[in-house]
């Protein structure tokens, strides 16, 4: 099994704080979540987690106007220059203090950055490689308080400045006149006495010391090099003076008697139109500087943190720190463009559908999001829970997603009407911790962790089959066996039972543990059996002889740090934590541990041996992240970093409530404490997912960055390889491509090979390249364009190797759902297509059809007419010719 697994993606977390910005081309918003950037591009409905991380939270970010930097400041000040394009770190910089704004002037050659009551001015970066990409150019000491807000006017020569007096929310240059907001909810327009374009910097002159002349001599370089002496005169004609602003006019967002503080503004210059965000989560769009009110919604009930607006002005982007929110909207036609939430409050359980495609997750603010494991958003939210969902599930079917509540309800969910069918409840009421779904997706099993007893309904009638009772702890993991008719539960009570459906649910074996069991999980195959203790050990377990195989002790490889209220050291706080996840790879031969730390384990489980250890996060603003603590800080009183301060987003200070250990403690300022809560591999094998306290983290292999050959010889190369090909022996080139497993030489060899000579070349592929055949084709339909040539190499090399490859289903497995997520995907988007196009054939022909009839009836109406009007014409000449005989 291979281990480069690499961070992929965040989901469920959207938005935390800090500024949003558009790209360039305003398709894409640049998000920042946590001590992480996201961009969420609107145009494919994708989204992307840069793999980068600072080490807290980011606050400020500035975007160059062409889109190809971006500048990441934390809450300490420190930054990194990161290119968007190759998603890599170009440079380290310390501000020493915390930043308030950072802004490109709209030229890209400077930057400024505002910190305390200092507006500090640098070169931005250019193409060529510097030791010092950050050179100071200016310094601005003029206010007084500390200054919240920048603005550059488009020629790039000014630069303006908003101080914190009465909490300015922003402020536009525009001409000679300027807007600024103030958190009280108020606009001014000011108006210079003077252009821009008469602005000068005025000249401090030296007084001259005595024995010298007042004129100064200057000199003069000319052309050639030599240097002219003169006197230089100043013009006694010119007077300068110091730029005046009188304010023009002033309007106020609140009406009389309702005061809501502002909390964000953008304003968009060539369509004048200015947006601003409220504290209640209401929104403004005003036209100026007439103030004319366009319109008004309410998108949340949080305070707007941030808003941006694309280049075009059509879009808006609002971010909202308190709900976790992310919206895109359009004002022209009122609608959203883009809406996303993530979880309210940490994520306690998540799970895979069996394709990969999907991935459900339960948190403690009782939302049931389901996520797009492809495009990493979620399309579908249950709210039906009133309190925390502590497990959920997929049946086997992939549809009917089942989960487990402390309201003491088991509800499935369909995924094709989006609603809830079924609700199982137990007799007694009882507050549910765990849950698990048989193979065949008809009995819904729930551990109880009050009443100690486990409770098993049936799907199809929603009736209580039967209640487990025998375990004296409560009940902290279920599992079905995949294939028999065993239930293994475990407990606080220090044991394993393993209950048979055949048997009228009677206790087959019982497992005694060292310690309190918090995890139990099968192997894919059903042979071994993983559990996991408090004793940070992982015992495993033959379910069929009932004997212990083999055991980890993992409690060293948790390293867990010490938190600020700990009155212990980190080494003697370790003892205490332990695993609480467990997950077998899709091979059975490793297995993956989670729990009470910032690391993520993967075990070998038959050398019993950790292989790798994955650290989730590197953010120090989450408590327990470092494992000695800042003496400095340290007092007879405890630490100093215990003192709250309050909330620091401007609306005033909020203090924590004594014992708020959970959701938002009263106030925004607090530090959570790093965990993993779930985490479960792909069925495709290919990547893992862990729910923790930063949320939903993807990690997945990269076979680009990791050269792996298979049986390499010296003949093996790709002069080798090329030469096959002139020869147009395909199939000794695929199988030296494939020893050599190189991606981009095994590509070219697939697509070298005609149409017509696959099937030809498939019967002649030996059986231990089709397995890494059918893995490469299906990471290849993820991207190509050559949908159908890929298509004919899966299917020739099922058809004439499905019996050898069923005979060893277990084996590749990961391979075939692989393969399976692939074309599903690819069915998904063309299916609904090829149905528009179908529907709109269907409608044409009818139409076709019932105008056909419509012709002829109308023809021979025409037709009739026309012999009427003949016959009239022809009985009206023929009266005529009778009149002119008789006369």
């Amino acid at each position: 099994m291979k281990f480069a697994y690499r961070f992929s993606n965040l989901l469920g977390a959207v938005y935390r704080q800090g500024n949003l910005n558009f790209s360039k081309d305003g398709n894409a918003v640049i998000s920042p979540v946590g001590n992480r950037v996201s961009v969420f591009d609107l145009k494919n409905n994708t989204s992307e987690t840069l793999p980068i991380s600072t080490t807290k939270n980011i606050t400020c970010v500035g975007l160059s106007p062409n889109g190809n930097l971006a500048i990441l400041v934390d809450e300490d000040g420190a930054a990194l220059l990161v290119s968007l394009i190759t998603r890599a770190i170009l440079h380290h910089f310390h501000f020493h203090k915390p930043v308030s704004s950072i802004r490109f002037s709209p030229d890209g050659r400077k930057f400024v950055v505002t910190k305390e009551n200092v507006a500090l001015m640098y070169h931005a970066p250019g193409k060529q490689r510097e030791f010092n990409a950050f050179v100071l150019d200016k310094s601005y000491y003029g206010p007084y308080d500390e200054t919240t807000c920048i603005d550059w006017t488009d020629d790039s020569k000014h630069v303006h400045m908003g101080v914190w007096c009465r909490a300015m929310s922003g402020c536009e240059f525009i001409s000679s006149s300027l807007y600024t907001v103030s958190q009280d909810g108020a606009l001014c327009v000011w108006e210079s006495d003077t252009e821009l374009d008469g602005l000068t910097l005025a000249k401090r002159r030296n007084k001259p010391e005595p024995g010298q002349h007042e004129e100064e001599e200057e000199r003069l370089e000319g052309e050639e090099g030599e240097v002219i002496r003169g006197k230089a005169e100043i013009s006694k004609g010119k007077d300068t003076k110091n730029v005046r602003y009188r304010q023009l006019s002033k309007h106020y967002f609140n009406k009389e008697g309702d005061f809501n503080n502002l909390t964000a503004a953008s304003y968009h210059k060539q369509t004048h139109i200015l947006v601003t965000g409220f504290a209640s989560g209401i929104f403004h769009l005003h036209e100026l500087p007439e103030f004319n009110l366009i319109h008004s919604l309410s998108i949340s009930d949080q305070r707007i943190a941030s808003v941006a607006i694309n280049n075009s002005g059509d879009w808006i982007g609002f971010g909202c720190s308190g709900m976790g929110q992310l919206l895109v909207w359009e004002w022209q036609s009122e609608s959203y463009v883009f809406k996303q939430q993530g979880h309210f409050n940490n994520m306690a359980s998540l799970a895979y559908s069996p394709d990969g495609q999907y991935i459900v997750t339960g948190g403690d603010d009782g939302k049931i999001k389901v996520w797009n494991s492809n495009s990493g958003l979620c399309f579908v939210t249950f709210t039906e829970h009133s309190s925390s969902v502590t497990c959920v599930t997929f049946t086997s079917s992939g549809f009917v997603i089942v989960s487990a509540s402390l309201d003491g309800t088991v509800r499935a969910f369909d995924l094709h009407r989006y609603r809830n069918f079924r609700t199982f409840t137990s007799p007694r009421p009882a507050q549910f911790c765990t849950l698990a779904v048989d193979s065949s997706g008809e009995l819904v099993s729930a551990g109880a962790q009050d009443s100690f007893e486990i409770f098993l309904w049936s799907v199809q009638t929603g009736r209580l089959l039967e209640v487990l009772g025998g375990h004296e702890g409560p009940v902290s993991g279920l599992c079905f066996s995949p294939i028999q008719s065993i239930l293994a539960s475990v407990s606080w009570d220090r044991t394993v039972r393993l209950w048979d459906l055949l048997e009228n649910w009677q206790v087959k074996e019982t497992l005694s543990l060292t310690s309190d069991g918090l995890c139990v999980t099968y192997r894919a195959d059903g042979q071994e059996l993983a559990v996991a203790t408090l004793n940070g050990e992982i015992t495993f377990w033959n379910p069929l002889s009932a004997t212990q195989t083999g055991s980890v002790a993992g409690r060293h490889d948790l390293a867990m740090g010490r938190k600020e209220t700990d009155k212990i050291t980190a080494k003697h706080s370790a003892k205490g934590k332990s695993f609480t996840c467990l997950c077998y790879a899709a091979d059975g031969e490793s297995i993956l541990a989670g729990g009470q730390s910032k690391f993520v384990c993967i075990y070998n489980v038959k050398e019993q041996m950790l292989m790798k250890k994955f650290e989730i996060s590197c953010n120090l603003s989450f408590d327990a992240m470092e494992e000695f603590l800042d003496r400095r800080k340290m007092t007879e009183f405890g630490s100093l970093a215990l003192v709250d301060e309050g909330a620091g987003d401007g609306d005033g200070v909020n203090i924590s409530l004594p014992g708020v250990r959970k959701g938002d403690m009263s106030s925004r300022h607090f530090k959570p404490e790093i965990r993993v809560s779930s985490l479960r591999f792909s069925p495709t094998g290919r990547s893992w997912a862990a729910t923790t306290t930063e949320g939903l983290l993807v990690y997945s292999l990269d076979g680009s960055m990791v050269f792996d050959p298979y049986d390499l010889d010296l003949d093996v190369t790709p002069a080798s390889i090329h030469k096959q090909l002139r020869l147009k022996e395909w199939v000794s080139a695929i199988i030296l491509a494939f020893r050599l497993n190189e991606k981009a030489l095994k590509q070219e060899v697939l697509e070298t090979v005609p149409h017509g000579q696959i099937p030809l070349v498939c019967s002649f592929l030996p059986d231990i390249y089709v397995e890494k055949m059918l893995g490469f084709i299906a990471g290849c339909l993820e991207k190509t364009s050559h949908l159908q040539f890929y298509m004919t190499w899966a299917q020739n090399l099922l058809m004439l190797h499905g019996q050898k490859l069923k005979n060893r289903s277990g084996a590749i497995l990961p391979t075939l759902q692989a393969l399976q997520k692939s074309i599903q995907r690819h069915f998904d988007s063309l299916s609904k297509l090829c149905d528009f196009n179908m529907y709109n054939i269907h409608y044409a022909m009818a139409l076709s059809k019932q105008r056909g009839v419509k012709r002829p009836a109308e023809e021979e109406e025409e037709k009739e007419d026309d012999d009427e009007g003949l016959s009239e014409g022809m009985s009206e000449a023929s009266f005529d010719d009778a009149e002119m005989i008789m006369s």
